[in-house]
C-alpha cells in the first residue's frame, strides 16, 4: 500500500526559486534609483527652503548671507547665536552672495551636494549665469 505523502517536489521548489530570482533581478535596479531620487529630493528641498531664509536675512540686514560650507554641524548663521538655516542630514551647501550683480539688486546662489551621490543641485537669485550654462527659472532648484 502506498503512503500518502504531502509536500513539494524538488522541481517545483527549483521553479519557485527561479521565478523569485527573476523578479528580484527586475526589481533591484528600480529600487537603486529610488535612493538617488531621494537624495536629490533632499538637496532640492534644502535649496528651496534656503530662499525664504535668505529673504528674511536680507530684510533684517540689507544684504544676503554667504557661507562657504553649510551643514547640520555648521548651519547658516546671522550671528554667533542666531541660526538662519540648517540643511538636511548629509547635505552640504555652499552659499555665495553678491552685493549687486543684476541691475543693482543684491543676489545669491547656492550649490548642494549629498555624501551618497555624485549629483549636484543649485539655485540662484539675481545672479548672472554664463551664456553657456542652461538653467531653469530663477529661484527654482536644478540638478546636474
Amino acid at each position: 500500500m502506498l503512503s500518502n505523502r504531502k509536500g513539494f517536489t524538488l522541481i517545483e521548489l527549483l521553479i519557485v526559486v527561479v521565478i523569485i530570482g527573476i523578479l528580484a533581478a527586475i526589481a533591484i535596479p528600480k529600487f537603486a534609483s529610488t535612493k538617488e531620487k531621494a537624495y536629490i529630493g533632499a538637496m532640492k528641498s534644502d535649496l528651496k527652503n534656503l530662499g525664504p531664509a535668505q529673504e528674511g536675512f536680507l530684510a533684517d540686514s540689507g544684504y544676503y548671507k554667504a557661507q562657504a560650507t553649510v551643514t547640520q554641524a555648521a548651519p547658516l548663521k546671522a550671528t554667533a547665536t542666531e541660526t538662519i538655516f540648517v540643511p538636511s542630514a548629509n547635505v552640504t551647501l555652499v552659499v555665495e552672495a553678491n552685493p549687486a550683480p543684476v541691475g543693482g539688486q543684491p543676489g545669491w546662489r547656492a550649490v548642494a551636494s549629498h555624501v551618497s551621490t555624485g549629483a549636484r543641485c543649485g539655485i540662484f537669485h539675481n545672479w548672472a549665469t554664463p551664456a553657456a550654462v542652461t538653467v531653469p527659472n530663477e529661484d527654482e532648484p536644478f540638478c546636474r
